[in-house]
């Protein structure tokens, strides 16, 4: 669908925007939600991930670690749980849905501005910090989704 008169509102967590910035979407641009679930590294104070943690502390009496080395653990963990849910929606929406933009190479917006507030509320709760709550104009193809099914 196109539509040059619709605006939505965007929750900005990394990067200010800037009045009359452009953004643009293609096959090959990877949102930050892509980035945190591929490319985002949990790593103790000594610059080791998980499978170094966990190599570096295994004994025969089993796996003894300290607190901040549980912490990278759980957090590795639980990454990894949900870029694996990532790769089989994006699966699922290749092959039943190939029209529709990938969950990993879209911006994610509100049609309202009382919407976006009740998202800014989710991201305090998980004490993302939200930098700006903009309104933008859609210029291209968009697909409109219930974000309350989102996980």
């Amino acid at each position: 669908m196109v539509d040059n008169e619709l605006y939505v509102y965007h929750i900005v967590t990394k990067k200010k925007m800037s009045l009359g910035q452009v953004i643009y979407f293609d096959d090959n641009q990877k949102n930050t939600l892509y980035h945190f679930f591929f490319e985002k590294e949990r790593l103790n104070s000594k610059g080791e991930d998980f499978i170094q943690i966990l190599y570096g502390h295994y004994t025969d009496e089993g796996l003894k670690m300290n607190k901040e080395n549980a912490e990278v653990a759980i957090s590795y963990v639980g990454q990894t749980i949900r870029a694996i849910r990532e790769v089989i929606v994006e699966m699922v929406r290749l092959q039943e849905y190939p029209e529709y933009p990938s969950r990993l190479s879209c911006l994610y917006a509100a049609r309202s501005y009382k919407d976006a507030l009740k998202w800014k509320d989710i991201f305090d709760s998980y004490n993302r910090k939200v930098l700006q709550l903009v309104k933008l104009q859609v210029v291209g193809s968009f697909f409109e989704g219930d974000g309350n099914l989102l996980p």
